[in-house]
């Protein structure tokens, strides 16, 4: 269900949303640990957001694409994930990436047809360490993963962070 109320058939996935919130502190604890990695790691985002109920910052790790001054994230959990919810109510946030930290604005974009054509310009995955196995995968496998993320957006909200707005 979307945020509207419509009646959407929800992903799978939505109904595994306690998973994140059970290896909150492991994460918590390899993000401390590999921060120096993770904030230069391509592929890689860490998102701060305000706690919609406590307005305290919220930090998750997501893997993302970047273009044009944007980042494209897909909430694997559906509207089930605390950081989907949190933009929802405030749309500011504070991206961590490519070496850099900065401000943005968060925009949940639900139409499938504007979701679609996003991913099919922009597809990501997450990164593999291998850079031969990443060449293969944004050449040859593209067209394989084009279609997977078409299909996986469906039921999901996807998000694009406009940088520095």
């Amino acid at each position: 269900m979307s945020k509207e109320g419509n009646l959407v058939a929800r992903p799978f996935a939505e109904r595994l949303h306690f998973i994140p919130r059970l290896i909150r502190y492991p994460q918590t604890i390899l993000v401390w640990v590999f921060r120096n990695y993770l904030e230069r790691a391509p592929g890689w985002v860490l998102l701060t957001t305000k706690g919609r109920k406590s307005r305290l910052p919220r930090e998750v790790l997501l893997p993302c694409e970047r273009f044009d001054g944007c980042v494209l994230i897909i909430s694997t959990y559906g509207w089930q994930s605390n950081w989907i919810r949190n933009i929802q109510r405030e749309p500011e946030v504070r991206l961590t990436c490519a070496g850099s930290s900065s401000q943005g604005r968060a925009e949940v974009i639900e139409g499938l047809e504007e979701k679609q054509a996003l991913v099919s310009a922009h597809p990501f995955f997450v990164p593999f360490p291998v850079y031969l196995l990443n060449v293969i995968h944004r050449t040859v496998l593209r067209p394989v993963t084009v279609r997977f993320l078409r299909w996986w957006v469906r039921r999901r909200p996807v998000v694009v962070i406009h940088v520095g707005k």
